[in-house]
């Protein structure tokens, strides 16, 4: 979620945003370092800041609570532990080693620095020891995690005898070849890896990796809770990807999740997984006392999270300043640079986007303690090793608190006390827990949400299936009737390919792996300067929103201007630039509803869910000044609109209540606008999201449905579940609304209720007493909608589960054969090389030209001089077959005598297969599959017979030729598909429509 007030005001500090005196202190040194007590009690104390803090509340100390395993472990392990001075487990691993050494599937889920990693280690530690051939992979989402694993396993297992000691190594992107050669031969006993690898290396790689998959007994999935919307829908294929090939080789490991506390892991890990798991929820662990504090700001978020770093570091403590966009990281880091003094160079910016050469050396900075504070983006909720922390600043709610609290986690180890402060933006929850904090404290967390069935994500995976093992009719996993329509889709584009029997499903491409991005629906731009150095990448949705030409780009406190965006190369070309003002996007958005998924309402007001298309379309961008946030200019762009399908819900505002606002002449558009932005706002209290993940269109009169609308739908292609999840609340997100409008202190309207830091028209029009008393009229029930307002679309939709969904109720008529056909083949008197190439066919000259011809069943020959005739018999035909004769039969028969062929019509079987393959197949190898019947010469055979006088052979050897294209295309009219061999040597069947 863009914390609004940063980016509507983007104003660097006042000279008056120094530190308070009331929070200064002599600095400590780096041995002893300042006490966290006392920087809260000089906060809450100062004169300045301590009237904005609105609540302030110290999580109490909380004991140890041990728990044996219900056997012993076996005494090489007992003995690791006790080398580390363990001599009980905590509850909540005692409960999961027990469900991992079992055998049973398992989700972890305990705050932050609960010691997790034993809940895995030690089942794999002893199943190694037990049968030294087993394997196991260990999975993290940031590379910087499995640097940090590695090292915990050559720790916890140094006093173990070399020869007995398991082998562990890291295979990514960052892996020499040299190195993943010897890893793959040899794999070592726990691999750690990132999805990124298991996708594009192990599993279509799976031969190559048999030691592994046959000994596979565990696979260890942290962070589970990063594994939700798009990337988690990803990754619910690659796991299930990962069981087929696990399956191949007679493996079926255990799998052991770990997350962060979140509303529903066993629901979350049974979505990814496609498997029954067992949760474990309650920590043991102990923890220290934490302070939270709510500030809320009267300067903008930023600069005061600069006043509370300042003091932190001038106090020794080891700070992280968490920031809701890459822009205010680098804002803020460039800001503190300036008022640090001493310290400036002790403090470094950290996102996603830096190149991972640069992510590591800061790492590595902070755990050493050269670095005292880091202001970073999401990128470092994870528990990457950073050392101990005292500090956690979140300038703005991070969007969900569960993010709130795994944040905050970070601070706090080895049993010291520390603080969290959340520093309120303008942003609507923002503001709703600094008027209602102990909702925070009270609230469970979120549930993540997953979407499996998104059809954009599931097409690509089915491919990446396919390709490294054949789809069988049977499998279970693929019995859904999504999927099913999916393979459905893929066979007909020729992407999927049936074999001979009809009865498994081959991919088309050997490795489409590449072209699948997990952690999100489109591809990445990468963002290169004038010299080619690349410094960062964004991907495609917001590559037109952030990087269009003219654009303002931050990175590491450098200020780059958009030269260019190159869409079909996928680069956006900056140059270094002074610019002393922001730049936001606008534009405008249109909606198609395709199929209705399902309907309610709320008191008497109709609300939908169903699939969309929308189209975005970036037509201009503002010039803001960095102080004071004034409108400078509107630049207009040509950008090519953003067309993608997903899912949503859409309100429909009953006429009766379109007609109460007009009589008291309120102002309808700027009502409903206003409605859509604050339930946008406040849907991240109820779904585990941020509002950028979500988007938003308000219409005064849809066509498709003849009245106003309010639509809310998920951002990423295909959908992810966020609208559905929703939809199952829509009672409470709009009552939830209605609070957010209704609570504001303001007039107007401003980023804490209905403005969004996002909207493409700059937040007009907007009304919030015209939005606040439409919801008070919908939430009383006095005007429901009385007619049926379900939308044309234009297809009937059919229940997803229907049998048959997705298909049409009859069988698609094909088209009437031709009344008259004929296959056409042409013999040359020259190579190409005698010509100068095959771009030179018309001058090879004609020897022979064979035309069968349906009418007369019967072939005719024609030689150079008859070419007329020939041309009269074309003419003749309904339709002409043959194979290459676009770009190589009719350019020889032109070149030999006149000849027109653009009015004839067409088909060139070559260019068919072409179409649908993306590479070309032989005569030959077609004839051999589909006909069993090769061809009898070559080409070159009936050179050197036109050389030689001998016509006989030349015109048998392309009379043969025409009868077995004939043969080829009565066979694909009669049957819908061709047979040829695939690159893996199986007779797959290329679906075929003349037409």
């Amino acid at each position: 979620m863009t914390v609004s007030s940063a980016e509507r005001q983007m104003s660097m500090p006042p000279p008056d945003a120094n530190t308070p005196d009331d929070l200064r202190q002599t600095s400590p040194t780096d041995a002893a370092p300042g006490d966290v007590a006392d920087y809260v009690a000089a906060l809450v104390a100062s004169a300045r800041l301590g009237p904005q803090v609105v609540h302030h509340r110290v999580i109490p100390a909380a004991p140890a609570v041990f728990a044996d395993p219900a056997r012993p472990f076996p005494r090489h392990v007992a003995e690791l532990l006790a080398a580390r001075g363990i001599d009980r487990l905590y509850s909540h691993q005692a409960a999961a080693t027990d469900l991992a050494r079992a055998g049973r599937h398992v989700a972890v889920a305990t705050p932050t620095a609960s010691g997790k990693t034993m809940t895995y280690l030690l089942p794999v530690l002893e199943e190694i020891a037990r049968n030294p051939d087993s394997r196991a992979i260990f999975l993290y989402p940031l590379k910087a995690l499995a640097q940090d694993q590695l090292k915990a396993i050559e720790e916890l297992t140094a006093g173990l005898p070399a020869s007995g000691r398991p082998r562990a190594a890291i295979y990514d992107g960052d892996t020499s070849a040299h190195f993943r050669r010897k890893i793959r031969e040899n794999p070592p006993h726990i691999l750690i890896t990132n999805p990124e690898m298991l996708h594009l290396a192990l599993l279509p790689g799976h031969e190559s990796w048999s030691t592994l998959f046959a000994g596979l007994s565990h696979v260890v999935v942290d962070e589970m809770h990063t594994y939700r919307g798009v990337m988690g829908s990803h990754m619910a294929h690659v796991f299930r990807r990962l069981s087929r090939v696990c399956a191949r080789y007679g493996a079926r490991p255990s799998f052991i999740f770990c997350s962060a506390t979140i509303g529903n892991p066993g629901e979350l890990a049974e979505s990814l997984a496609g498997f029954p798991v067992a949760t474990v929820t309650a920590s043991g662990a102990p923890a220290a006392p934490r302070h939270f504090l709510f500030l809320n700001p009267e300067q903008s978020a930023s600069t005061t999270a600069v006043m509370l770093l300042a003091a932190a570091l001038k106090r020794g403590l080891r700070t992280i300043v968490y920031t809701q966009s890459r822009k205010m990281t680098e804002l803020i880091s460039l800001w503190i640079s300036e008022r640090a003094g001493p310290y400036a160079s002790r403090v470094s910016a950290y996102r996603s986007g830096f190149l991972p050469e640069e992510r590591r050396a800061i790492e590595a900075a902070m755990a050493s303690g050269k670095l005292l504070g880091v202001v970073s983006t999401s990128a470092l909720e994870l528990g990457i090793d950073i050392g101990g922390l005292d500090l956690c600043i979140l300038c703005g709610y991070p969007g969900s608190v569960m993010s709130a609290w795994q944040r905050g986690g970070r601070v706090g180890r080895a049993m010291r006390e520390s603080a969290v402060v959340l520093v309120a933006g303008e942003d609507a929850l923002d503001q709703y827990f600094m008027r209602h904090p102990a909702d925070f404290f009270d609230r469970p967390p979120e549930s993540a949400v997953i979407n499996p069935e998104n059809p954009v994500i599931a097409a690509r995976h089915l491919e990446c299936a396919a390709a490294e093992l054949p789809l069988g009719a049977g499998e279970p996993a693929f019995a859904a009737p999504a999927l099913r329509r999916e393979i459905e889709k893929l066979e007909a584009r020729g992407l999927l390919l049936r074999d001979k029997d009809g009865q498994r499903l081959f991919a088309a491409r050997k490795r489409p792996h590449r072209d699948v991005n997990l952690r999100g629906s489109g591809g990445q731009f990468a963002i290169e300067t004038a010299s080619g150095g690349i410094i960062g990448q964004i991907d495609e949705m917001r590559a037109y929103r952030e990087t269009h030409p003219g654009a303002v780009y931050i990175h590491r406190g450098v200020s780059y201007l958009v030269e260019s965006l190159d869409i079909p190369e996928r680069r956006v070309r900056v140059a270094p630039a002074k610019a002393d003002y922001h730049t936001r996007a606008r534009g405008q958005k249109t909606t198609e509803i395709l199929e209705v998924l399902g309907e309610s309402s709320v008191a008497g007001v109709p609300v939908f869910l169903g699939r969309l298309k929308v189209t975005e379309t970036v037509t201009g961008y503002e010039r803001r000044a960095n102080r004071g946030g004034q409108l400078l200019s509107i630049v207009p762009l040509d950008l090519p609109p953003m067309v993608f399908e997903t899912e949503g819900l859409w309100w429909i505002i009953p006429q009766e209540v379109q007609n109460e606002l007009d009589r008291r002449l309120f102002h309808f558009m700027g009502a409903i606008h206003a409605m859509e932005h604050a339930m946008i706002g406040i849907l991240p209290l109820l779904v585990l999201t941020d509002r950028n993940d979500l988007g938003g269109i308000s219409t005064p009169l849809h066509p498709q449905v003849g009245r106003a609308c309010v639509f809310i739908y998920d951002g990423a292609p295909g959908g992810v579940g966020l609208s559905r999840m929703a939809f199952a609340k829509a009672d409470e997100a709009l009552k939830r609304t209605l609070a957010a409008v209704a609570g504001c202190p303001c007039e107007t309207g401003c980023p804490s209720c209905v403005h969004s830091p996002k909207c493409g028209s700059g937040n007009r029009p907007i009304d919030k007493v015209a939005c606040r008393f439409l919801l008070e009229v919908l939430m009383s029930g006095k005007f429901p909608e009385k007619d049926d307002c379900r939308p044309q679309c234009a297809a009937p939709a059919q229940q997803a589960d229907a049998p048959g969904a997705g298909e049409t109720s009859a069988p698609a008529i094909k088209p009437a054969p031709p009344e008259r056909f004929g296959v056409l083949d042409v013999e040359t008197r020259r190579a190409a090389a005698d010509v100068g190439g095959w771009g030179n066919a018309h001058k090879m000259g004609v020897s022979v030209a064979v035309l069968y011809d349906s009418g007369l069943n019967d072939f005719v020959v024609y030689r150079q001089e008859e070419l007329p005739a020939l041309y009269e018999a074309l003419a003749r035909l309904n339709l002409v077959v043959g194979f290459n004769i676009n770009r190589f039969d009719y350019k020889v028969l032109a070149g030999a005598s006149p000849f027109n062929h653009r009015s004839l019509p067409t088909l060139d079987i070559l260019e068919k297969v072409h179409a649908r393959l993306g590479y070309r197949l032989s005569l030959d190898g077609l004839a051999k599959a589909t006909l069993g019947t090769p061809k009898s010469a070559t080409g070159l055979d009936a050179l050197a017979w036109w050389k030689e006088g001998k016509m006989d052979e030349i015109i048998a050897y392309c009379r043969q030729d025409v009868a077995v294209t004939r043969d080829l295309y009565l066979f694909g009219r009669d049957n819908g598909y061709l047979l040829f061999s695939n690159k893996a040597g199986k007779t797959v069947r290329l679906p075929v429509e003349w037409s």
